[in-house]
């Protein structure tokens, strides 16, 4: 049976409202809405749209968020925590220092969105993309980003320790004082890569990757070595 489709424009927020919603069996499209402090934790909200929303500090804790879209929304610090996000589509969105962290993030995908300081521990991430996304500062710690083509990424200072790079493409990506302690390269196309800053404490982690001139001699000079 298809549900019907029930659009939410312009108005605050609250969990009874959308609670409401939810027992009439309603598909939910929130377009310019404010969420902002909300407590949708738990909530089945699959398949629901989300346009121009304020998302700031709103919980998604635990909730059904399969199939869901987000476009242009600003949700800093929002919680994410133990979601279902599996098949999300997040469009523009501002989403600093969000928590991910043991979300279901299977097939989800991010697109030029802001992504500063989120943290993404323990997260279900296969078939998870990533495309033209600020991951500043974003904590990464052991996922895996094996044969994927990087495009547009920027992990300035994120921290990517385990993280899985081998026969991943980067393509005009920014790996600058990015914290990479046990984290594997090898067989990594780097050449499109921002490497400033990199400590290269193990040779091993980059086996068989692949660089440009200008970026070894680069890496050669942080060894204190001067080219000639």
């Amino acid at each position: 049976m298809t549900k019907s489709t029930t659009t939410l424009t312009g108005e605050t927020i609250s969990r009874p409202r959308i609670e409401a919603l939810l027992a009439d069996d309603q598909l939910i499209m929130l377009d310019e809405c404010d969420l902002s402090g909300a407590d949708l934790s738990r909530l089945d909200l699959q398949d629901c749209s989300f346009r121009n929303c304020a998302l700031a500090e709103a919980s998604f804790y635990a909730a059904k968020l399969g199939r869901t879209r987000w476009q242009r929304c600003r949700g800093g610090h929002a919680d994410f925590e133990s979601a279902d996000l599996v098949d999300a589509r997040f469009e523009s969105c501002d989403l600093n220092n969000a928590s991910w962290r043991r979300a279901k993030l299977a097939s989800a995908r991010y697109r030029g969105c802001k992504l500063t300081g989120s943290q993404f521990e323990e997260v279900g991430q296969l078939g998870l993309t990533f495309e033209d996304c600020l991951l500043v500062g974003a904590d990464l710690r052991r996922m895996s980003f094996r044969k994927a083509t990087l495009n547009c990424l920027d992990f300035s200072d994120a921290d990517l320790s385990g993280c899985d790079f081998r026969d991943a493409v980067f393509e005009n990506a920014s790996l600058r004082d990015a914290h990479i302690k046990d984290t594997r390269f090898d067989g990594a196309d780097l050449r499109e890569a921002d490497l400033g800053g990199l400590k290269l404490s193990n040779a091993k982690q980059f086996a068989g990757a692949t660089i440009s001139p200008r970026q070894a001699a680069e890496l050669v000079r942080t060894m204190g070595l001067n080219v000639v």
